[in-house]
Order: structure tokens, then C-alpha cells, then sequence
């Protein structure tokens, strides 16, 4: 069973519950931030926070509307990041999500150079220089053991729902159907389709790049480049310098052998 996450935005209340669970359950510490003029509160995702409450103030005719809803790993079944990681440290777990080995993660920042939606954080040891990304995994020990994600498990007005992504289509489908009649006209189901299909999935009021959300993000051009060209290249300089190596070190041996022949 491939497993997802649906978020009706129409039913986000911006309570930051979502935020603060991820927080919690992961062990992540606050942050220094600062009052930007808006409801938004820290400004973006980091390695302290994975899941984010995006706050967007949007301009109508007669009203000012305030749309919220938690940010985070799309989880893309085509995920540019499982493509680019040199290690294997971001792998799909079987129900289909996008897990992270942070004790393989060599920190090279791939991941969050070609992500389409600009997701995953390096975190950096500040006496070492040394890196490690971060980013949501669904609470992957928790689903493991049968348990909700977080936000999921905390989110109180059931704006967040977990579990098999075939009915949560149907659930999201028909949500969108409901809100089409009342008056939305632009409602919509995101994700549905996208690189693949998201593991995330956002009931939506008005037209993606309202809510901050690209309209129809692709897998990095760049991407394939650097698959198909610049790493084979490096694996073969690798190669050519250990051969080097090995030549230089079998002709050495050769000149003392040499050496040691003439001297007897």
C-alpha cells in the first residue's frame, strides 16, 4: 500500500500545532527569529524546522484573505533528491515515501540543489564543517510502528490526513467538489499527478502560486546532466588516478628489483 499525506488547506487554522509536534517528537530545538511584519513565524524551513506554517496575506476586491497551511517534504514519487544523493542516504521506502539515513548522508548538498521545491536543510557542525541534510520523513519510526506522523497526530481541526494514497485522492477529490460549490471556483487537488504524484497532497481554494506553491515543478534539466555526464566523469577520474597509481607503483617496484639485480 502506498502511503500519503492530504492536507485541506481550506481547514488549516494556522495554530502552528503541526509545527510544534514535529518539533517535539524529533527533538528539535527553537529558533531565533524576528517579527517580519506578518503572521509568518520562522520565516522558512531549516534543519530545527521541518515543518513549517506558511502564512500567505492575499488582496481581493472587497477583503483581505489569510491562507496557512503546513510546508514540508513533498515526497515525490520522481524525487529529484533520491536521483541526485551520491550515497544512497535518501532512499523510497516501500509505502512509497522519501526516507532519509542521515549515518550515510555525506552532507554534499546535492539534495537541495536540484529539489524543485527547495525542501531539504544542511545542518553544519560548526567545529568540524562538517554537514548532514534534514528534512521531514513522515515520522518514519512512528510509521513504522503503526503510528500517525506527528502533525498528523496532532493537527486538531483534521486538516492533516494519513494513510493510503488511493483513498485519500477519492477523499480529497470530493473535498474539492464540495468547495467548487460553494463558491470556490478554483479549487483544486495538488499533487495528485506531479513527478509522479506527491506524497503530500494539498486541497487548495485558489490557484497554486497563491498559496507560494509552483504550478507544475519538474525534475531539474541540470539533474540529468550532472547523472549522465559530470558524476560518470568523476568516477572515471577517480579511476584513471588509481590506475595511475597502480602503474607508478608496479614501475617502481620494477626499478628496485632492477637495481637490486645489478648490485648482486
Amino acid at each position: 500500500m502506498k502511503t500519503a499525506m492530504l492536507v485541506d488547506a481550506s481547514k488549516c487554522l494556522g495554530c502552528r500545532a503541526c509545527q510544534v509536534a514535529c518539533k517535539q517528537w524529533n527533538d528539535l530545538p527553537a529558533e531565533d527569529t524576528r517579527n517580519g511584519g506578518t503572521y509568518q513565524n520562522p520565516p522558512d524551513l531549516s534543519a530545527d524546522t521541518l515543518t513549517l506554517v506558511r502564512f500567505r496575506e492575499v488582496e481581493r476586491a472587497d477583503r483581505v484573505d489569510w491562507l496557512t497551511y503546513p510546508w514540508r517534504c513533498m515526497h515525490c514519487t520522481e524525487a529529484a533528491c533520491v536521483a541526485a544523493c551520491p550515497t544512497g542516504a535518501l532512499f523510497h521506502d516501500g509505502r512509497g515515501f522519501v526516507r532519509l539515513d542521515a549515518s550515510r548522508c555525506t552532507g554534499c548538498g546535492y539534495c537541495a540543489m536540484f529539489c524543485p521545491f527547495n525542501v531539504p536543510r544542511l545542518r553544519v557542525d560548526t567545529l568540524s564543517g562538517s554537514g548532514k541534510m534534514s528534512k521531514c520523513t513522515f515520522c518514519q519510526d512512528r510509521v513504522h510502528n503503526g503510528e500517525l506522523p506527528a502533525c498528523a497526530k496532532t493537527c486538531p481541526s483534521g486538516a492533516i490526513r494519513f494513510g493510503d494514497r488511493e483513498n485519500l485522492v477519492a477523499v480529497g477529490s470530493a473535498r474539492v467538489g464540495e468547495l467548487t460549490k460553494a463558491g470556490f471556483a478554483q479549487a483544486s487537488l495538488y499533487g495528485q499527478d506531479i513527478l509522479g504524484g506527491l506524497g503530500v497532497m494539498y486541497v487548495l481554494t485558489d490557484d497554486p502560486e497563491v498559496y507560494g506553491l509552483p504550478a507544475e515543478p519538474r525534475m531539474p534539466p541540470m539533474l540529468y546532466l550532472w547523472r549522465r555526464v559530470t558524476r560518470p566523469l568523476g568516477g572515471i577520474a577517480v579511476g584513471a588516478a588509481a590506475l595511475g597509481l597502480a602503474v607508478n607503483f608496479f614501475i617502481a617496484r620494477r626499478r628496485i628489483r632492477a637495481e637490486e639485480v645489478a648490485h648482486d
